[in-house]
């Protein structure tokens, strides 16, 4: 298995650049707010924005999920309690990271009717989500 080890490489470099971007869309969030619609600010932001997700983000997220999975076969791992535990985190923080997506939209169609407070909470949901998820892997508490 000496493929193993790259699989597990590729998951780490997967999961820091999904896990930088998901903490940074929230942050641009909370400056796009105090943009004016149709400021060059403003504009510049969607950019930033748009390209975050599709460029970083979404591959990121994608290959997270086909490596994790895939290292989650090789070790056998699928009903390991601390494995589910992770799991369903994994999929929180994957359905938050689909909410970014939508506020990005909603950014880019000038709609956005969140205050820059929300976004600032907001960006406390992925740290506590990487923190259990981390315990999970490293410790496996159960």
């Amino acid at each position: 298995m000496a493929y193993y080890d790259w699989i597990k490489a590729l998951h780490v470099i997967s999961v820091i650049a999904w896990m930088a971007g998901i903490f940074y869309l929230p942050r641009l969030f909370v400056y796009h707010t105090g943009a004016a619609i149709g400021s060059d600010k403003s504009e510049t932001f969607k950019v930033m924005e748009a390209k975050l997700l599709r460029m970083i983000m979404n591959p990121a997220m994608i290959l997270t999920w086909i490596t994790g999975l895939t290292i989650v076969r090789l070790g056998g791992w699928e009903q390991q309690p601390w494995f589910m535990a992770k799991f369903v985190l994994v999929i929180a923080m994957s359905a938050f990271h689909m909410w970014l997506a939508s506020c990005r939209k909603a950014f880019a169609a000038d709609r956005n009717t969140r205050s820059e407070r929300a976004y600032r909470l907001a960006n406390e949901i992925p740290t506590v989500l990487m923190v259990l998820i981390v315990i999970l892997v490293v410790v496996k508490p159960f």
